[in-house]
């Protein structure tokens, strides 16, 4: 694999950085390709290029935002990361989850159905990880229980307008017990 060129790499930083720094301060809808690259001072081509399309730039841009917790979920600490009961590990991760979602509710709102089960006709990476995880944990905890629905049903909840206004209030805490209080239930 050839090494990216300096100039590309700082172009991508560029682009994410402004996406983020738009996504802050204007409604999602608000945001378009045009602004990204005026922001991040190089041309709509550029962005097209690297990411394909505005659905593209949001769907990298919260893989970057959820990278960290990939990476502590696969080499982290306990509880989040190995070494912990899947019960414990699990509560860790929709804490982590809640967090995530919490903080980046713009990006969310930009990227609308693409972190569900199924976007645009292609399995979107940063859900595929979360519902690959959930449903891992609990089936060791219970492997009686159709995992992979219960994974959905947990996720599921993230978008639906209720929550998302919830969000928006920062009642990130509220949310975060109900989903622990839901993941406990199941593995009992």
């Amino acid at each position: 694999m050839a090494k990216e060129r300096a100039d590309a790499v700082r172009n991508r930083r560029a682009i994410l950085v402004a996406t983020e720094e738009l996504l802050a301060g204007h409604r999602p809808d608000e945001v378009t390709i045009e602004k990204i690259a005026a922001a991040a001072g190089v041309g709509k081509g550029t962005v097209f290029h690297r990411f394909g399309s505005r659905m593209g730039l949001m769907i990298a841009l919260m893989q970057e935002r959820t990278l960290g917790l990939r990476e502590a979920v696969e080499d982290g600490p306990p509880p989040l990361g190995p070494g912990a009961s899947p019960r414990e590990r699990l509560l860790a991760f929709l804490s982590a989850v809640v967090d995530v979602v919490g903080r980046n509710k713009g990006l969310l709102a930009a990227l609308g159905q693409a972190v569900s089960p199924r976007a645009h006709g292609e399995d979107h990476p940063v859900y595929l990880f979360w519902h690959g995880h959930i449903t891992a944990l609990i089936a060791d905890e219970r492997p009686d229980l159709d995992a992979p629905l219960l994974a959905d049903l947990l996720l599921a909840g993230l978008q639906a307008e209720p929550i998302l206004r919830l969000l928006e209030r920062g009642e990130t805490d509220r949310l975060e017990r109900g989903l622990h209080t839901l993941a406990a239930a199941i593995l009992d």
